[in-house]
């Protein structure tokens, strides 16, 4: 990285968004700056740096912001292409990498959201969907090591932060992602070997603590 270079995180350590730029930064060797969050008292830097959206994270690259944990990624991934490419060179496989992490957005995390936040027959329905997209996201890995194949890449970043969330899946679902999606845990402790992802995540547990927050703020217990 250039001298001149300064990067900033806006940041939520239980994140699974966040998450995602931390690994992309640490794949790419970057030193950067973290500014975490408080999301019920937002502050001006990030009502600034995200006047849409006002959430995290931002990646602030010499004091202009880039928003959405996807996009942060391949802004990364361009800028700092010496190493580590995180998409594929083939226009097609790019495209198939986007299509997986879009699925992936629109799915496990409005899908578990609902989980945590219902109860009763919501709740089943949600439980029983978000395995279904887990055995999706299976099917698409196949028997490859990586959902890119024998590197890790762009839809692997896309999920291993959720590999945080499982346990709070599990708990409140009452389903085991061992019995349900084996091959999904295996890929998860394969990224997880990984320095860039296991210093990049956040503890199953605390994630969980903060779940049960978001459930007792929406009545949900």
């Amino acid at each position: 990285m250039a001298q001149a270079d300064q990067l900033l995180l806006l940041d939520l350590q239980p994140s699974p968004f966040a998450a995602r730029v931390r690994i992309a930064l640490a794949e790419k060797g970057l030193k950067y700056e973290s500014k975490e969050e408080d999301l019920s008292n937002k502050s001006p830097l990030l009502l600034k740096m995200n006047p849409v959206h006002k959430q995290i994270p931002v990646l602030i690259h010499n004091g202009r912001p880039i928003c959405e944990s996807m996009s942060i990624v391949e802004y990364i991934n361009e800028i700092w292409n010496h190493k580590s490419p995180l998409l594929p060179s083939d226009p097609y496989q790019r495209a198939h990498a986007r299509f997986w992490a879009d699925y992936i957005d629109k799915k496990i995390y409005p899908i578990g959201r609902m989980l945590w936040a219902s109860k009763g027959e919501t709740k089943e329905a949600s439980t029983k969907e978000l395995i279904e997209c887990f055995k999706t996201l299976e099917g698409e890995l196949g028997d490859k090591a990586y959902f890119g194949g024998e590197s890790f890449g762009y839809v692997d970043v896309a999920l291993i932060p959720f590999y945080s969330v499982f346990y709070a899946f599990e708990k409140l679902g009452n389903f085991s992602m061992a019995v349900e999606s084996p091959k999904l845990l295996e890929w998860a402790q394969r990224c997880l070997q990984k320095e860039s992802v296991a210093k990049s995540l956040c503890e199953p547990s605390k994630v969980y603590e903060v779940v049960l927050e978001i459930r007792k703020e929406l009545g949900a217990e």
